[in-house]
C-alpha cells in the first residue's frame, strides 16, 4: 500500500528507473564528491554502520562482487582493498566521480548502468551490496530481483532500505509525515533553489538537532528516538549531503522490516539477518 502510494510521485516508466531521479543524483554526487571528504576515520565509522554485519569470512582476495548504485564510491574505497574485483555500477554522472575517487585501485571496474540493464552475467558475482538505492527506483522488488540474478548461489548480499518507522512512537511518525510534505515540494524545485533549501535545512535543522543529541547523550540520556540523533558524531559535510539526498529526491519509498524480508524472500534470498543499529533497515542475506 505505502509503496504503491509513493509510486504516484513519478510518471509511468517503461524502465525500472526514473530519469529525473537519476539526473538529480548525478548533480548531488558532483556536488558532494567526497574528494575532500571529512576525516577518513569518520567515514570509516559510517561505513561500519552498514558493513559490521557483512560476512567478510565469505569473501577472499579472489572474490568478484558489485556495488549497486555506487555514487561517488565512498563505500567502495573501503571494500576494494578486501576483494579481487569490485564492479561499481551507477546510472548517473556520479560514475565519473567514482572513477576519479577510486583511480588508485586497479581492481575496480565501472559500469554506467541501472539494475535492469546491468551487463554482469547471471550468477557471476561472489557478493554484492546495495545501500540506500532501491527505495529510489519505481519497482524496488524488481531491483532486488536484478541483484539476485547476478549473484552466485550462496553469495552474501548487503542491503539498506529506508524504514517505515514502525519501531518509532506516533509523534515521530507524524513528524516524518510533515517533513515528507516538505520533501515533495523541495524535490520539484530547480536545482539551484533545491541546493539552497537543502543547505539551509542542514544548517538550521540537521546540525542543531545532531549536536543537541550529542550533548544529551554525553549526559547519559537516551537519544534513540530523537530525530537525526544518528548524525550526532557525523561531520557537517555528511549532513549537507544527506539533506540534499533526503529532501532533493522526488521518489522515495519506505519499507517495514517485515516487508523487506518478504521482498528478499521473493527475490530468492534466505538466512536474512538485520542489523539492530541505525540506520534502519540494514540487513545481510544469501542467494538461494
Amino acid at each position: 500500500g505505502r509503496a504503491a502510494e509513493n509510486m504516484t510521485d513519478v510518471e509511468p516508466n517503461k524502465q525500472n528507473a526514473d530519469r529525473q531521479v537519476i539526473e538529480c543524483f548525478g548533480v548531488e554526487w558532483e556536488e558532494f564528491d567526497y574528494s575532500s571528504a571529512p576525516a577518513e576515520e569518520k567515514m570509516r565509522q559510517s561505513w561500519d554502520q552498514y558493513f559490521h554485519i557483512f560476512p567478510w569470512s565469505a569473501v577472499t582476495k579472489q572474490s568478484e562482487g558489485f556495488d549497486m548504485g555506487c555514487g561517488t564510491g565512498r563505500w567502495a574505497r573501503f571494500v576494494a582493498p578486501k576483494v579481487g574485483t569490485l564492479n561499481c555500477i551507477d546510472p548517473s554522472h556520479a560514475i565519473e566521480v567514482a572513477k576519479h575517487n577510486l583511480a588508485s585501485f586497479s581492481n575496480v571496474r565501472f559500469l554506467n548502468e541501472t539494475t535492469e540493464d546491468c551487463t554482469l552475467g547471471d550468477e557471476t558475482q561472489d557478493f554484492g551490496y546495495c545501500l540506500g538505492v532501491l527505495h529510489h527506483i519505481p519497482d524496488t522488488q524488481k531491483g532486488l530481483d536484478d541483484c539476485a540474478r547476478i549473484l552466485k548461489p550462496g553469495a552474501p548480499f548487503l542491503l539498506y532500505l529506508y524504514y517505515s518507522f514502525e519501531n518509532k512512537p506516533l509523534w515521530f511518525r507524524l513528524t516524518w509525515r510533515s517533513s515528507d510534505m516538505v520533501r515533495r515540494f523541495i524535490s520539484r524545485t530547480p536545482n539551484v533553489i533545491k541546493k539552497g533549501l537543502c543547505s539551509s535545512i542542514a544548517a538550521l535543522i540537521y546540525f542543531p538537532l545532531a549536536r543537541s543529541a550529542r550533548l544529551l547523550a554525553s549526559c547519559g540520556l537516551d537519544v534513540t528516538n530523537m530525530p537525526l540523533s544518528d548524525y550526532r558524531d557525523k561531520p557537517y559535510y555528511q549532513m549537507q549531503n544527506d539533506s540534499l539526498d533526503r529532501f532533493g529526491t522526488r521518489l522515495e519509498q519506505r519499507f517495514s522490516r517485515a516487508e523487506i524480508e518478504g521482498m528478499l524472500g521473493k527475490a530468492g534470498f534466505e538466512n536474512i539477518v538485520f542489523s539492530e543499529r541505525t540506520p534502519y533497515w540494514c540487513c545481510v542475506s544469501y542467494k538461494k
